[in-house]
């Protein structure tokens, strides 16, 4: 099978990372700057599962992908997603599967629109991953999972063979027979983890030693209910494993959000909790908005600081 991967960030150079390891047929597609690097340095991953290396990684720049691949992982973030779907346009062929790893829900309309629902997977992945300024690539916790399936539900030939060639490649692969609740229970744990760390600006055991664990209930109970409101609540196992994470004593776990604020980047904020707002209905979210808006205040102060 072969795989095109789209870039070699966090999440695109460690799940593609492991899978080159593994000996599948496996190309990156990255930016010019991003395949010299490769070129120069490899690709180095480390991780509580064993550090690894692919020497020279199959890469491929946007202008010269000719030819469809069986499978494209697209791992962008959210706010880059119109440009990734430009770049991997000439790699979708009629046999293509497309495995986005995105953030909320939002991308599935997009990608459905570019290349036909036929050709779009579901998938969602769980990796407390960082890409370091030097391209390498650092796993933080025990969890490495990517779980993938057909949007319209149950399995196919075409993910379970999706699935065996994920399989023994490093991390857990999950073949789900219902890719949509999963999409949404992740969906529910990121946006209260990204909204309540990003709002205090700090990790999770601080905000329970402050006494912070009633307000991570209340936000998790919005984000829940938005759910709910979509014919999608989260199954018991799913809220409890969520509240458990989130109100853990000592816990030292942010969400990506609150540490791309800290490094002043961009987040994805309009993906993660301004989606999640907009299908609220008349559900009182008060406190999902304050974090909305807090973070939208971060950006809108980058943003004039930048230019």
């Amino acid at each position: 099978m072969r795989i095109l991967v789209l870039g070699a960030g966090a999440i695109g150079g460690y799940f593609g990372g492991r899978l080159a390891a593994a000996g599948r047929d496996v190309t990156f597609l990255v930016r010019p700057a991003r395949a010299a690097l490769l070129a120069q340095n490899g690709l180095h991953v480390h991780s509580p599962h064993g550090d690894f290396a692919v020497a020279a990684p199959t890469t491929v720049t946007a202008d010269a992908v000719r030819d469809p691949y069986d499978l494209v992982i697209l791992g962008a973030k959210g706010y880059d997603l119109d440009s990734a779907v430009d770049a991997i346009a000439p790699a979708v062929g009629p046999d293509t599967a497309v495995l986005p790893l995105l953030n909320g829900m939002r991308h599935i309309d997009v990608l459905d629109d570019r290349f036909g629902p036929e050709a779009v997977l579901g998938g969602t992945c769980l990796a407390p991953l960082v890409l370091r300024a030097d391209g390498s690539i650092d796993h933080l916790g025990e969890p490495h999972t990517l779980t993938h399936g057909e949007l319209k539900g149950g399995t196919s030939a075409r993910s379970s063979a999706i699935q065996e060639e994920l399989t023994g490649a490093g991390f857990d692969a999950v073949e789900s027979a219902d890719i949509l609740q999963d999409m949404w229970e992740k969906w529910v744990f990121l946006a209260s983890a990204a909204g309540i760390t990003s709002l205090m600006r700090a990790p999770v055991g601080d905000i329970v030693a402050a006494g912070g664990t009633a307000l991570v209930e209340q936000l998790i109970a919005e984000v829940a209910g938005i759910a709910e409101e979509q014919g999608r609540p989260p199954r018991a196992a799913a809220l409890a494993q969520t509240r458990a994470g989130l109100t853990a004593p000592g816990s030292p776990m942010t969400a990506s959000m609150m540490r791309d604020i800290d490094a002043g980047h961009r987040t994805e904020v309009d993906h993660i909790i301004g989606d999640l707002l907009a299908r609220a209905g008349d559900r009182p979210v008060d406190l999902l908005r304050t974090v909305f808006v807090h973070v939208k205040t971060y950006e809108a102060r980058r943003e004039r600081e930048a230019g």
